[in-house]
């Protein structure tokens, strides 16, 4: 499936238009999450009900993934990425005007397989790019990942502090999408990962060990989101109005280190990276939990955020490089293990909470930060 020439951009096209894909996949997903007291309200929800249709997005998300590598591979990610990118535009705006629970599932439904699909792919075409460039760039290819989410997350809460109602909000997003959408197009790559395999496969060999690492790295991630704000205000007393300083801080560490991220890959190697981010996050959660102020607490929660920075963009990398499973089979199947990771992990944090506490629930988490950084003398990277 090997194109011909005319067809694929230039190189530096192809990575500035991967940059764009995860861009667009960071800004669009994040868009919904000031949207969604919105949606609770219009639906007169209880926070049980909410809590359910907001897995719909997640289910979405999983369903998706293992079949978009297989259609990368048979009609080049571009095609998929269009088509994927253009149903995140169509859903966007409907989650803003339905009014009854089994649609607005439904629609989140279609939203989540449109981010998951787009997550999915751009990471394969990311693999391929990377690989052809011989130097690390995955680092700072899911860093726009994470600078689409604060712009997309703090672009729309300012439209609508600005008076704009959400349905204009979505409108004025969709626009952005498209926008960037256009741009990016040319630079898609026209055909896939080569491989044979099956639609669905059970990872197995190296994608199976990454897809664990990649689960514990994005369980972390969602401990951060759901529970770093509650551990300040529960346990250190912060006022809940500054408690969300705390993923403030997660995010924008790991924003940076993503950045810079290549750079720190060149110069230190990437079993390196895994095994100092690995130890950072572990010590980053250690001094929250043991730190009797909230601004350590901060400083911990940042440091978490430091760590994490790099591992995931690392693992991916090193799914490229694995041969066990051909690229548009592994990358999936670690990103399906990733999302469950972020799915289940603070679920599990909070039963592990509700018996133990939720300081032994993080100390958990930073045991298993621990055994991620243990894992580089296994890992090939």
């Amino acid at each position: 499936m090997t194109p011909a020439p005319a067809q694929a951009a230039s190189a530096r096209d192809q990575q500035i238009a991967t940059r764009i894909g995860f861009f667009i996949g960071g800004f669009g997903v994040s868009a919904w999450a000031p949207l969604v007291p919105y949606a609770k309200a219009r639906l007169g929800l209880e926070d049980g009900t909410l809590g359910l249709l907001l897995l719909c997005l997640g289910a979405g998300s999983l369903l998706t993934m293992p079949l978009t590598g297989p259609a990368a591979a048979r009609f080049g990610c571009r095609k998929v990425l269009v088509v994927a990118a253009a149903a995140l535009c169509l859903t966007l705006p409907f989650l803003t005007i339905l009014d009854d629970a089994l649609s607005l599932g439904t629609a989140l439904f279609l939203f989540g397989g449109a981010v998951g699909s787009v997550d999915c792919v751009i990471n394969i075409q990311a693999v391929m790019v990377e690989k052809a460039s011989g130097r690390p760039m995955m680092s700072g290819f899911h860093g726009l990942f994470s600078l689409g989410g604060i712009a997309g997350a703090g672009g729309v809460s300012l439209l609508l502090m600005a008076g704009l109602s959400p349905s204009a909000v979505a409108l004025a997003v969709v626009a952005i999408l498209i926008t960037a959408l256009l741009r990016a197009k040319a630079g898609f790559l026209p055909y896939g990962a080569e491989g044979q395999g099956p639609i669905f496969a059970i990872p197995r060999g190296a994608v199976l060990f990454i897809g664990v690492l990649c689960f514990v790295a994005f369980l972390t991630e969602g401990a951060m989101l759901d529970w770093s704000a509650v551990f300040l205000t529960s346990l250190r007393r912060l006022d809940p109005s500054r408690a969300g300083m705390a993923y403030a801080c997660f995010a924008g560490a790991m924003t940076a280190g993503r950045l810079t991220g290549d750079a720190i890959v060149r110069s230190f190697g990437p079993l390196k990276v895994v095994a100092v981010g690995g130890v950072l996050a572990a010590g980053g959660l250690a001094t929250a939990i043991a730190a009797s102020s909230w601004i350590a607490g901060l400083i911990g929660f940042a440091l978490v955020g430091a760590g994490c920075s790099n591992i995931v963009p690392v693992l991916y990398t090193a799914v490229g490089r694995q041969d066990d499973m051909p690229d548009h089979i592994a990358v999936p199947a670690i990103s399906t293990l990733g999302y469950a990771g972020i799915l289940a992990g603070p679920a599990a944090i909070g039963f592990v909470a509700h018996s133990l506490g939720l300081t032994a629930a993080l100390l958990i988490v930073a045991v298993m930060m621990t055994g991620v950084s243990l894992s580089t003398r296994w890992l090939k990277a």
